[in-house]
């Protein structure tokens, strides 16, 4: 499934895809990327899912403004009470290496592959980050797929089918079925 171009207003169908998704394939995890909480809310409005396993993960506190968590707390404590985990943490593809680019200039590992990630769509370089994260923080299970949901700038836009490993062996994960994405 193709959108004709990227951003928050498919996300509505994105999540549709990925619930179908998770319900036809029999995928039990669910890993979304949502900073501000709206995109898994919409994943819980899909009532089909109750008994799946959902992980947000979210921006690191700081990441648009020093000290500020994105997503508010009274949000935060909603989807806990809905069962879903939560995950805030350093982006996997940028991290400490985005520093020292912003400092010193020049390209490092992560942001080569976060690059490579992005011919394919913004989203599914976060497909891959949020679903490699989750299974780093040991919020979901090693060796079983996931769908993924990540998106370009706000909202979801892309759904995966993903396979992740440890980010210490991040060339084992495995992108088994691209569900959804913009045209780029």
């Amino acid at each position: 499934m193709f959108w004709d171009k990227p951003g928050r207003e498919n996300t509505g169908a994105t999540v549709r895809e990925a619930v179908s998704a998770a319900l036809d394939k029999n995928i039990e995890q669910l890993v979304v990327a949502s900073n501000e909480g709206d995109t898994a809310e919409k994943l819980l409005e899909q009532n089909k899912i109750e008994d799946h396993k959902i992980i947000c993960v979210t921006h690191q506190i700081g990441f648009r403004e020093p000290g500020i968590d994105e997503m508010g707390q009274e949000t935060r404590q909603k989807l806990q009470k809905r069962g879903v985990k939560i995950y805030t943490g350093t982006h996997l593809l940028a991290g400490v290496d985005r520093s020292l680019r912003k400092e010193y200039g020049g390209l490092y590992p992560p942001e080569i592959m976060a690059n490579t990630f992005r011919m394919f769509g913004q989203g599914l370089k976060v497909c891959v980050e949020i679903a490699v994260m989750a299974l780093d923080a040991g919020l979901i299970e090693y060796g079983k797929p996931v769908i993924a949901v990540g998106g370009t700038g706000r909202g979801a836009d892309t759904a995966a089918v993903i396979k992740p490993s440890h980010s210490d062996n991040i060339f084992d994960t495995k992108i088994k079925e691209i569900l959804c994405r913009p045209e780029v």
